[in-house]
């Protein structure tokens, strides 16, 4: 199969496997920020193959995991209040302060899973009488496809239609990684398909003020170790660039047309990242004239401050600062069936991916 079956050849991972342990000369800390590309690095065993001198560190590279608990506990409260709240699955089981989405769908809550915010639409035109809230999550890739949901429903002329919205944008939150005092990261594997989306110019001034390697790749195991040795490759020689090793899929200026959709609907603001705290300028808001679509507009919904579970170091784990293993509760206290925080639930949290596979 085209685009696959070769990105998994033994024979071609083997080849990156013995070019790193050539090239490679000094302890690297390499931050993976993609949870997709986390558990790619997991699943394959490619942690196990690399130079022991080669640290990959797992970055907040999940949009379900960064979700602030706010904003959960604000979708419970409008099922409460007879909605119809519309969200991708992965979301339903995640924490809140007290419960999750499926746990207050269990008590009564009208809460559909969905594939796509169009079919939000949908059922927006077939219930009328109805409120249809989608919640918004995800990071570049996701904006387009709802950015275009709200315009369909304004084509439409729907008033029973809005967002909760959870867009989060990736190279803020890498600044916000590399300007912290105790950061040890040499080099970025940047999120292909963010970089399909978005292309490269807002990592050139990231890679020039922190002198720091940001190499775009895939998610196959060839993929990420190719991606790998050219970060390494850069850091053993003394470079710090911009490289796109994912050129299959992105191009240098992006998805033009998806952006000018998402610049449509939304401008850039703060955002409450999970256990993070608030990046600014690491959001999307809804532009003025969509504001109707806004849920947090139409509805009087409370903010929560409550914290995560305090034996859950999530906040550590997207950061990078520690190993998802390296928690008390992991495997313990902390499981799939019974998670403490997102890292645990998400099909892309670094908890997940280490519980299933390690």
């Amino acid at each position: 199969m085209k685009y696959l079956s070769e990105y998994r050849n033994p024979e071609l991972v083997k080849q990156y496997i013995t070019e790193l342990h050539k090239i490679t000369t000094k302890p690297w800390n390499i931050m993976e920020i993609c949870g997709g590309q986390t558990h790619s690095l997991v699943k394959n065993g490619l942690l196990d193959l690399l130079p022991s001198n080669i640290r990959m560190i797992h970055g907040p590279g999940c949009p379900v995991c960064v979700t602030p608990i706010s904003l959960i506990d604000k979708a419970i409260e409008l099922m409460k209040q007879d909605v119809i709240l519309c969200s991708f699955g992965d979301m339903t089981r995640v924490p809140g302060s007290s419960q999750s989405l499926l746990q207050a769908k269990a008590e009564g809550g009208d809460l559909r899973i969905l594939y796509s915010p169009l079919e939000a639409v949908n059922i927006a035109a077939q219930n009328p009488d109805r409120e249809i809230v989608f919640f918004a999550v995800g990071f570049e890739t996701t904006a387009p496809s709802i950015a275009l949901a709200v315009i369909h429903a304004q084509k439409l002329d729907l008033d029973n239609f809005s967002l909760l919205v959870s867009h989060v944008l990736v190279p803020p939150a890498m600044e916000t990684i590399l300007s912290d005092e105790f950061c040890t990261i040499d080099a970025f594997l940047g999120a292909g398909h963010v970089c399909t989306i978005v292309g490269l110019e807002e990592y050139y001034p990231i890679s020039a003020k922190y002198k720091i390697p940001i190499v775009i790749s895939g998610f196959e195991p060839a993929d990420l170790l190719r991606a790998i040795y050219h970060a390494v490759l850069q850091l053993e020689t003394g470079k710090f660039e911009v490289e796109n090793q994912y050129t299959r899929l992105v191009k240098e200026e992006g998805n033009i047309k998806a952006k000018e959709v998402v610049d449509t609907v939304f401008t850039i603001g703060g955002q409450e990242w999970r256990s993070i705290g608030v990046i600014e300028n690491s959001g999307l808001v809804m532009r003025e004239n969509y504001r109707k679509y806004d849920a947090n507009s139409r509805f009087s919904i409370n903010s929560s401050n409550k914290k995560t579970d305090q034996n859950c170091i999530a906040g550590e784990i997207l950061r990078g600062t520690k190993k998802p293993n390296q928690c008390p509760e992991f495997g313990k206290k902390c499981k799939p069936s019974n998670p403490l925080g997102a890292p645990m639930v998400s099909s892309e949290g670094a908890c997940a991916a280490y519980y299933n596979y390690l």
